[in-house]
């Protein structure tokens, strides 16, 4: 697996980590078998938040003691984004996670309450040490210029934010801000939200081929491609073992320049769209 710097001068974080969102909608046992095996294939960069129901708990029970082993992250939500109510939500998903500190912890996406609240609570804890570094999730760069110019420099840790082959808009102007600022960017809905392309079409004999010059699978082609700069880590879910060690070895898959080239013009990016995509 790779691990790359997290943002500027952070520690060094599993390149594919495992997302939760839903995955206390499936099997308890599988889901947390799915996650043991992840850590155990290096995948140590596992993220959460408050919206997920009972994804913190079910987190809590698969880590026991291995609190240590893993980059742990959540998130607050808009709603809650006040000075005072991101410091408490903070405190909730530390005691439903059943640790002291979160390695970094976002706020969702941008709701009503000025940035300045929820970064000065931030930075609370923070000092506090509750959590180690802060970002931003669904931020698009205006957003992120603004949230920089209230923080200061150095202080986003990341921006979460919606990547997949058929939605590139984070190319156009999000991932150069994030390179340019030491920002971190975190992918989620990897393989999109239903929208995998089928190895009947056009798109899905692409990566199909790709996939079978390496031995692997077109989903660790996917994740490959999505990761292949330092700067960008992605964070897939898995239900089951078998799924988690198929994404762990995407970790280890290295694309030519040519095959690059191939999934770019079977995926193009399309222009920049008005609003940034999230879901």
């Amino acid at each position: 697996m790779r691990n790359n710097p997290f943002g500027s001068g952070g520690p060094l974080v599993s390149a594919i980590g495992q997302g939760t969102w839903r995955l206390d909608e499936g099997d308890r046992s599988s889901a947390i078998a799915a996650l043991r095996i992840g850590l155990d294939s290096g995948m140590t960069h596992i993220d959460t938040a408050e919206m997920y129901g009972e994804a913190e708990p079910l987190v809590k029970e698969a880590l026991g003691n291995r609190r240590d082993e893993v980059f742990l992250v959540s998130k607050v939500l808009p709603q809650n984004a006040s000075r005072r109510g991101t410091v408490a939500a903070c405190e909730r998903s530390l005691r439903r996670l059943g640790t002291d500190r979160l390695d970094c912890y976002l706020l969702h996406w941008r709701g009503n309450y000025p940035l300045e609240e929820t970064i000065a609570a931030f930075e609370t804890l923070r000092a506090g040490g509750k959590i180690l570094s802060w970002g931003v999730s669904n931020f698009d760069k205006e957003d992120l210029e603004e949230t920089a110019s209230i923080a200061g420099p150095g202080r986003i840790a990341c921006n979460q934010v919606l990547y997949h082959l058929e939605e590139r808009a984070i190319e156009h102007a999000v991932i150069p801000w994030c390179e340019r600022n030491g920002v971190a960017v975190v992918a989620y809905s990897p393989f999109g939200h239903g929208e995998f392309p089928s190895l009947r079409t056009d798109k899905g004999k692409v990566l199909a081929r790709i996939a079978a010059r390496h031995d692997a699978t077109p989903r660790q082609v996917a994740l490959a491609f999505l990761t292949h700069r330092a700067t960008i880590f992605t964070i897939p879910k898995a239900g089951s073992p078998d799924h988690a060690r198929e994404n762990a070895a995407a970790g280890n898959l290295a694309l030519s320049e040519a095959e690059f080239m191939e999934i770019d013009k079977a995926f193009p990016r399309g222009p920049r769209p008005r609003a940034l995509p999230m879901i």
